[in-house]
C-alpha cells in the first residue's frame, strides 16, 4: 500500500533549501522520505524487531555493485566491551554504544583475493587505488540503501567516519583479515524522545548543478546566502551562530582536523591496502 507523502513538495524542498526552493517535480513518498532524512544522534534502548538486520542486508545488497564484483562487506557489533572500544576510538561517541544495532561497513576486495587462491589466478589489479576506490564506493552505496531502508521503518541513523581515526585498530577489535578496512560505522535505532533535529538545510542546488560546463558566476553570492540559512538554522538547534563557510574553513584548515586520518595512505597500505 502506498503511504501519503508527509509534506507537499514545496514545503519538503522548503526545509531541505531554505529560501532557496527549486522547482518542484514529480513526487511521491520516496522522495519525501529522502527529504527528510536527518542525522540522529540520541536513540532508545528498544529492540528492533526480528529479522530487522538481515532486510537491511538485503537493502544493502541491492545496490549498484561495480561489474558485480561485490567489494565490501559489513559487521555488526553486538558484543558491549567491542562497541566501548570503538566509540574511544571515534572521539567517544556515545551513541555508538547507546543504538540497539551498529554496524561498520567495510572495503572488502580480500573475499575476491581468496576466490583468486582458491582457482589458481593471480588477480593483478588487487593493489590499485582503483579497487580500493571500487571497494570504498561499493560500500558507500550499500550502506546509504541501508539507511533508506531503515527510515522507511521509522528507524533513524547517523554514519560514524570517525572510525577513520584508528583504522588499524578497528581491524583489530573486528579481527579484519588483510586487505580489509572500516571505511565508517553506522548507528541504527528509535530515536530518542529528546532528539528533535530539523532536517538541515543544504547548499542551493545552483551552487552544485551545472549544465554542460563546470560552474556558477554566482558562487559567491550563493554561498553568503547558504552562510545566512545555515546561522539561522544553527541558532534554532542551540548551536552557536556558526555557518558554513567557518565551518568548512575550521574543519579543513588544520591538518589537526584530521584527527589521525593524514595517516590514512600509510595505514591503508599496512592493512595490506598497495594503493599503485
Amino acid at each position: 500500500m502506498d503511504i501519503a507523502p508527509r509534506l507537499t513538495p514545496t514545503e519538503a524542498l522548503g526545509l531541505r533549501y531554505g529560501a532557496a526552493v527549486p522547482p518542484a517535480g514529480p513526487w511521491n513518498q520516496h522522495i519525501d522520505l529522502l527529504l527528510s532524512h536527518r542525522s540522529v544522534r540520541g536513540f532508545r534502548a528498544d529492540a528492533l524487531p526480528d529479522g530487522t538486520l538481515e532486510t537491511l542486508v538485503a537493502a544493502a545488497q541491492s545496490a549498484a555493485t561495480s561489474s558485480n564484483l561485490q567489494t565490501w562487506s559489513v559487521v555488526a557489533v553486538t558484543d558491549p566491551e567491542r562497541r566501548a572500544a570503538l566509540a574511544k576510538l571515534a572521539n567517544n561517541q556515545k551513541h555508538i554504544t547507546q543504538c540497539p544495532l551498529f554496524l561498520v561497513w567495510l572495503a572488502d576486495p580480500s573475499r575476491n583475493q581468496r576466490l583468486g587462491e582458491a582457482e589458481g589466478v593471480d588477480l593483478p589489479t588487487l593493489p590499485y587505488m582503483e579497487t580500493f576506490l571500487v571497494a570504498a564506493i561499493d560500500a558507500a552505496l550499500a550502506a546509504q540503501n541501508a539507511v533508506v531502508a531503515a527510515e522507511s521503518l521509522g528507524l533513524s541513523t547517523v554514519y560514524i567516519g570517525a572510525l577513520r581515526n584508528d583504522p588499524a585498530q578497528v581491524a583489530t577489535l573486528l579481527g579484519l583479515p588483510p586487505g580489509v578496512v572500516g571505511v565508517f560505522g553506522l548507528c541504527i535505532g528509535y530515536a530518542a524522545s529528546d532528539v528533535a533535529n530539523e532536517v538541515k538545510p543544504r547548499l542551493p542546488q545552483a551552487a552544485v548543478l551545472f549544465h554542460d560546463t563546470y560552474g556558477h558566476a554566482e558562487e559567491p553570492a550563493l554561498r553568503a546566502a547558504y552562510d545566512a540559512e545555515m546561522v539561522a538554522f544553527s541558532a534554532r538547534q542551540g548551536m552557536g551562530p556558526e555557518n558554513w563557510s567557518r565551518r568548512v574553513i575550521g574543519r579543513m584548515g588544520k591538518i589537526s582536523a584530521l584527527s589521525g586520518r593524514d595517516r590514512l595512505v600509510e595505514i591503508l597500505r599496512s592493512l595490506g591496502f598497495g594503493l599503485r
